[in-house]
């Protein structure tokens, strides 16, 4: 792509140049195309216009122009203060960048070249300021304990170097050996580091190879897993077996006729020997020593 530079831009706009014409509002200035300022000439060209834009009244073109092309030429700021937090957060990137953007815009509107001090010094404060206030103002969707919290940062940090150097994802206990803790701490920081940022269930599900999201229609919520009551049960099972080990072979029986086979205590009672009565008896004794087992057992 073709960069134009701060010598050639001196030229652009019925003679203009910085020293003759930046303090007089009548000289227009040059009309350029920010994305063909070259990064070393964005700082030359922003003092242009911003001397320019003091004498212009706010709400014409002219002054409209002026600072709109002072985002466009600085918004390289933006994006190297956003990169610091590129891991953070849901990592979303180009939300972050539309925060700092924010702050690079209030740091045009506040800034006083007559003070002699440098815009980039200025306003890498104020766009760093906005980001961390948006950090601040949305993240930790549930309460984390601080000490989790400054460790998810390290870890954050972590993972980032550590990837860059094994290109690959760190495991937990390489993390742990970074971070000089224990492989538990880490993996400690790494659930906490879940709730910095509370996802949509309204979320698109999958992705492609691209990073664009499917377009099945399909969200979070609709592939989410829900509670399976067979687990309950099986649970419940595997804590009744041993109880039902310890019982005589004729309460087993009479457990396996009534809830296996499904029969009545008459039926139960018939095939026993025994009447109706005693089978209650038996069963409501049996059920109460295997419930007195399993509240002892949890």
């Amino acid at each position: 792509m073709f960069v134009r530079t701060i010598d050639e831009y001196q030229g652009v706009g019925q003679g203009f140049g910085p020293a003759e014409g930046a303090a007089d509002a009548r000289v227009p200035l040059p009309r350029i195309d920010a994305s063909e300022v070259a990064p070393k000439d964005a700082r030359e060209l922003s003092k242009l216009f911003f001397d320019r834009l003091g004498a212009l009244e706010e709400g014409t073109p002219e002054h409209t122009y002026t600072r709109d092309t002072l985002i466009e030429m600085n918004l390289s700021l933006v994006h190297y203060v956003a990169g610091r937090f590129r891991h953070r957060g849901s990592g979303q990137l180009e939300d972050i960048v539309q925060v700092g953007t924010v702050g690079l815009i209030k740091a045009i509107d506040r800034f006083d070249m007559s003070r002699g001090h440098e815009f980039v010094s200025f306003a890498v404060p104020c766009i760093l300021g906005e980001i961390k206030r948006y950090f601040r103002d949305t993240s930790w969707a549930v309460h984390v304990p601080r000490r989790l919290q400054e460790l998810r940062t390290q870890l954050s940090r972590s993972q980032e170097k550590l990837s860059s150097v094994l290109g690959r994802e760190p495991t937990v206990k390489e993390l742990a050996a970074d971070l000089k803790v224990t492989e538990e701490q880490a993996l400690e920081a790494i659930v906490a580091a879940n709730g910095y940022a509370a996802g949509s269930l309204d979320a698109p599900h999958g992705s492609t190879e691209e990073g664009e999201s499917f377009r099945s229609g399909r969200s979070l919520a609709d592939v989410m897993g829900a509670p399976d009551p067979a687990i309950e049960v099986f649970e419940h099972l595997h804590a009744l077996a041993p109880l039902l080990a310890e019982l005589g072979e004729r309460e087993r029986r009479i457990i396996e006729m009534r809830f296996g086979q499904e029969m009545t205590q008459a039926e139960i009672g018939a095939a026993l020997g025994i009447s109706q009565m005693h089978v209650s008896r038996l069963l409501s004794r049996t059920l109460a020593e295997l419930r007195t087992g399993l509240l002892t057992h949890e």
